[in-house]
């Protein structure tokens, strides 16, 4: 009996490993069996319990597929026109990143997720190229339109596998989500999750912000408390945040704004004085019998929750009152959300999304011809080329830059070329989206890798690949899909610098140390730069190089010696420095006219401007021809 029984258990450890290296090659059975666990009760105990090891550890991911078969997959020739090949003149010259993605955090793995998504969108527009008729054609253009606004009215008490609202193309900045409900049930818990796309292999996607309510307290606490983290299969949970938090002292700003907001766990009396007497929530603060804090949440009560999303992370309000801020981490932005999910104890009035991403129609256009790109003449070259940072799914700030100081003079006559430099998207429909826009426009450039924070060096390398190999331009700018550029006033201070080699022009930061807290979102170790400053550099949202140092700068990549350092601004005057070193005289130009952080009258540059910011700025410009600001954003 012992014998037989020890034989059978040999034979399944074996078909298990079996089944296992079969999930790891076949995407279909994996498929199935994920499909099968959907509606388990606790699917990340089902990930941690099942994910094969190349999964669960990131260092050993990159052994699952190789190298050469990413390049081949992103490089090989694809069946496409001409005019789609405009967008890609950036992309064939960036063979070589593969090669140094080591030096960038997630840099491997943003460039594998952007081969399964080049397949994707490639397998796409293939499919598109068959279709039949053009009226089939048309209903699917529009049936993958992002939309604009999103409710769910009138939900029922959460099923045990809770509630979820797709969001097709994701957030982006100002993008919100409202919750209406109320907490019941034996304990009043529940939780919101803000999650992205699951990667090849992992049953459940990574968790963007994990927002869980805890009426009745936890093992910590026995007070009524906020759990805010995220979750990925490969990192698993990562720090929690607590509001009221056991270590105020050590708390944040994000956005300007507290982690936890200081009224939430105080003395209910307090928090009365400081809010109107009249309020709901202030005329049941004391019961005649005993103290209560604070809490936004009540068990019985309707609480109007909304979750908004800022430049630095996401802040959570609740009838009213500010509440949390929790700080986007890395590879976890909100660009790749693409669902809400709820579950717990909790009542569910409506869900409402707004302010979300959504490409414009092109059909209905009035503008159209004159939105479009000027095409690059090899006769005439710019004079100067302006590459601007974008997102893939910030379809509004790019359609608010083209109708506003992309229709300068100089931009439409060719002596200024601007190109926009975006990231695939996890998501598919936003990279068709991406890609009817860019060839519509013929002003944006596709990255090989899928967007992250940490890899915009990346981009700050393809512009100067693009403004001097590509356009030939005598300089090149850097900037922002959120910042107004004055390029008449760009252009004005060139010419009177007079300066054609070695110039770095913008807002110079020369007496700037790196952030040795691990607390912070702008972190350096040691290891990454062991010197106690860094040399002079110009502030990111605008600064021009002249074409010698940029061509420099593609020249180093190519050798491999290009120092590849996170912080794309601080990285350029780390490429200057070392350029200076060797010999070239570099001259420095400050303007304290571009701003940094938002928007001062008389400016050249105005950072952090949302598209009806620019627009307004635009205006006034139009009106008087003067440069005020618009108030902030």
């Amino acid at each position: 009996m012992k014998r037989w029984f020890g034989g059978v258990l040999i034979a399944s450890l074996f078909m298990l490993l079996i089944l296992r290296f079969a999930l790891m090659k076949n995407p279909i059975g994996e498929s199935y069996l994920m499909n099968a666990f959907s509606n388990a009760s606790n699917p990340l105990e089902w990930v941690q319990a099942t994910l094969p090891p190349a999964y669960k550890n990131p260092e050993n991911s990159t052994q699952v597929i190789s190298n050469d078969a990413i390049v081949f997959s992103l490089f090989a020739q694809r069946n496409i026109s001409n005019e789609e090949q405009e967008s890609l003149h950036t992309w064939n010259l960036l063979k070589h990143l593969i090669d140094q993605a080591q030096f960038l955090p997630n840099g491997v793995e943003a460039i594998k997720e952007a081969g399964n998504a080049w397949n994707s969108l490639m397998a796409s527009i293939e499919e598109e190229r068959r279709g039949s008729t053009n009226e089939s054609l048309n209903r699917r253009a529009k049936e993958k339109q992002c939309p604009h606004f999103l409710n769910q009215v009138n939900a029922t008490s959460l099923a045990s596998s809770g509630f979820k609202l797709r969001l097709t193309c994701g957030l982006t900045q100002g993008s919100s989500i409202t919750i209406i409900g109320i907490p019941n049930g034996l304990l009043g818990n529940f939780r919101i999750d803000l999650t992205g796309e699951a990667l090849p292999g992992e049953p459940d996607p990574p968790i963007i912000l994990h927002y869980n309510v805890r009426l009745h307290g936890d093992q910590i606490t026995e007070d009524p408390v906020i759990v805010q983290n995220t979750w990925t299969a490969a990192h698993d949970w990562g720090e929690e945040e607590r509001c009221p938090s056991p270590t105020p002292e050590k708390s944040k700003k994000v956005d300007e704004l507290d982690q936890c907001n200081k009224i939430v766990g105080r003395n209910d009396t307090l928090v009365a004085s400081l809010h109107s007497k009249g309020s709901r929530r202030s005329s049941m603060v004391q019961d005649g019998s005993k103290r209560r804090r604070y809490f936004p949440f009540k068990q019985g009560y309707l609480s109007v929750a909304t979750l908004r999303v800022g430049s630095e992370g996401i802040q959570m309000t609740v009838d009213g009152k500010y509440i949390t801020s929790f700080a986007y981490r890395e590879t976890l932005e909100p660009w790749l959300v693409s669902e809400v999910r709820i579950s717990g104890d909790l009542k569910l009035i409506s869900v409402v999304a707004s302010g979300l991403p959504t490409a414009e129609d092109s059909e209905r256009t009035v503008d159209l011809e004159a939105l479009k790109s000027v095409p690059l003449s090899p006769r005439k070259p710019p004079h100067l080329f302006i590459g601007v940072f974008s997102t893939a799914n910030n379809f509004k700030r790019r359609m608010a830059v083209r109708r506003t100081w992309m229709q300068y003079a100089p931009v439409r006559s060719g002596t200024v070329a601007v190109r926009f430099f975006v990231g695939l998207h996890k998501n598919q429909l936003v990279n068709e989206e991406l890609w009817n826009e860019a060839r519509t426009y013929g002003d944006i450039q596709l990255m090989p890798f899928v967007d992250y924070y940490n890899l915009i060096t990346w981009k700050t390398l393809a512009i100067c690949i693009f403004g001097t190999e590509v356009a030939s331009a005598n300089y090149v700018m850097k900037t922002d899909d959120d910042a107004f550029v004055r390029v008449d006033e760009v252009l004005d201070s060139l010419n009177k610098i007079k300066v054609s080699n070695g110039l770095l022009y913008g807002l110079i930061n020369s007496d700037s140390k790196p952030h040795r807290s691990t607390d912070s979102k702008w972190y350096i170790s040691l290891e990454e730069w062991p010197e106690e400053k860094y040399p002079p550099w110009a502030h990111g949202p605008g600064y021009v190089v002249s074409g010698d140092i940029a061509k420099e700068v593609y020249r180093r990549y190519k050798e491999g010696r290009l120092k590849i350092f996170k912080l794309e601004d601080v990285a350029m005057g780390i490429w200057i420095n070392q350029m200076e070193k060797e010999g070239l005289k570099i001259r420095y130009e400050n303007n304290e006219r571009i701003y940094n952080e938002g928007c001062k009258d008389g400016y050249i540059v105005a950072h952090y401007q949302g598209p009806r910011e620019m627009l307004c700025l635009w205006q006034k410009l139009q009106e008087g021809n003067v440069p005020r600001c618009c108030g902030d954003r």
